[in-house]
């Protein structure tokens, strides 16, 4: 059902007009002349106006002139007695989406208002699929202005003006993805597609199609040719995220495409010559993956043109309160709801907290909050403390004694006295450590390079 808007200067066909539409289950207005038109168009919302072309006080084009100024999405008909090629002309121009002969036949009306309307239907959602796309693809904001991130920021506005390839290594949860398209939206192809592909969601077989297609034909259920990713990213961006899930029987055939820019689909022996730039990412540490054999070392080497490391949300403690107040303003203007402010002892829980989960568990704790705190104006201590759990450690051995008292202490000390502790519960194990604290492996070693340069871990050999 539509609310359609009827102006006739004549009664009788305006309401016989009205009744016909009527018992097509349409809500129907009817007005005598252009100005009582306006009137209603102002006054409330129609899906679609019919109005008579020749009418005293106001024409049929001034009408549609003036409704397009109230509602410029609403589409309009014309009706007129004297039609011509002109007649059709001046209202297309004007901006109507067509118009029709009188007299007509109830029938030949009734179809042309559906016409009318499932366009109007069609337009409205092909316009919020675009916004919606337009949504996705949107780079989103690197949010901190820290030591640390200004210095990540930096490096991508250097890394953007190239083409190269660039591998963007970090925990899960550190924001690598936005990254990338940061990457992408800094760059001269920031107006070509940026894709992107999940290697660790797909099958070798499924993944090799989705990044190179495949012919009609090439294997059982390929029933149309297919375009891979690297095809319809020509000219502009692909993410292959999780790099190191991609399996051995497709590395040789991703380390030609970055080395000579060319393919062949599945089941074609046609080559395609594309321009792509590929940034890769990686929770792993592809140097221990090649040296396990699991990884190809010339494909690493190709990728890791340049490489970023993205460090972990504990290693920013000081973006914490930044993060935290960007997910309130994005919730609130989301669900059109106030601001919620988080109190002092709150924010402290959170920059305390070593944040396993990086800015994606930041994020959904600040969620979470939003959505069982009891006060409507503030987040407190009381309601997140228990989603907040510290690791526990051990309070035997030299590491462990010195992390008996964590309350209190700094964020740096109390994430090295977890990560020495839990290192030395496991002997020294660093794959095994890496897992149980749920970072990277490089990262780990990163940081016990760090603290033994500092001279604060050699006691266990790290």
């Amino acid at each position: 059902m539509a609310r359609i808007l009827v102006c006739d200067d004549q009664e009788m066909m305006r309401d016989s007009l009205a009744a016909n539409l009527a018992r097509a289950d349409h809500e129907v207005t009817a007005a005598g002349d252009g100005p009582q038109a306006l009137a209603r168009l102002a006054a409330g919302r129609f899906d679609l106006l019919i109005t008579d072309l020749k009418m005293p006080k106001m024409t049929g084009l001034e009408l549609l002139a003036e409704a397009k100024k109230i509602r410029p999405d609403m589409p309009v008909v014309l009706m007129t007695a004297f039609a011509s090629v002109q007649t059709a002309v001046d209202a297309m121009k004007a901006g109507a989406y067509d118009y029709i002969q009188k007299p007509f036949e109830g029938d030949e009306i009734k179809m042309l208002v559906e016409r009318t309307l499932e366009h109007s239907r069609l337009k409205q959602e092909n316009a919020v699929l675009k916004s919606a796309v337009a949504d996705l693809n949107a780079p989103k904001p690197l949010i901190g202005d820290g030591e640390v991130m200004t210095a990540v920021k930096k490096k991508i506005e250097l890394v953007g003006k190239s083409s190269v390839t660039v591998l963007i290594r970090g925990e899960s949860g550190t924001g690598k993805e936005v990254v990338a398209r940061a990457i992408h939206a800094a760059s001269e192809r920031r107006d070509k597609p940026m894709l992107a592909v999940n290697c660790a969601a797909l099958s070798e077989h499924l993944l090799e199609s989705e990044l190179f297609g495949h012919e009609k034909g090439a294997f059982t259920g390929a029933d149309k040719l297919r375009r891979g990713r690297f095809e319809l990213a020509d000219g502009g961006t692909l993410l292959l995220d999780e790099i190191s899930e991609i399996p051995p029987g497709l590395q040789a055939k991703l380390l030609r495409v970055l080395q000579e820019s060319c393919f062949e689909r599945v089941g074609s022996s046609t080559t395609q010559v594309v321009d792509v730039r590929v940034i890769a990412t990686s929770n792993r540490d592809l140097e221990d993956e090649v040296a396990e054999g699991r990884f190809r070392e010339d494909l690493f080497y190709r990728l890791n043109v340049v490489p970023m490391d993205l460090p972990s949300l504990s290693e920013r403690a000081e973006d914490v309160p930044t993060l935290v107040r960007h997910f309130l303003h994005r919730i609130a203007k989301r669900d059109n709801s106030a601001f919620r402010h988080v109190e002092p002892d709150a924010m402290r829980l959170l920059q305390q907290y070593p944040w396993p989960g990086n800015v994606r568990e930041l994020q959904n704790i600040v969620e979470r909050a939003v959505v069982l705190e009891p006060d409507p104006a503030v987040i407190r201590a009381v309601t997140i403390s228990p989603w907040l759990r510290m690791p526990t450690v051990s309070a035997s051995g030299p590491v462990s004694a010195a992390s008996a008292e964590l309350a209190g202490q700094p964020l740096a000390d109390i994430e090295r006295h977890v990560i020495l502790s839990t290192l030395e519960r496991f002997k020294g194990h660093r794959v095994k450590t890496a897992t149980s604290l749920g970072i990277g492996l490089r990262t780990l070693g990163m940081k016990l390079k760090k603290w033994k340069d500092e001279g604060v871990c050699e006691e266990i050999g790290a």
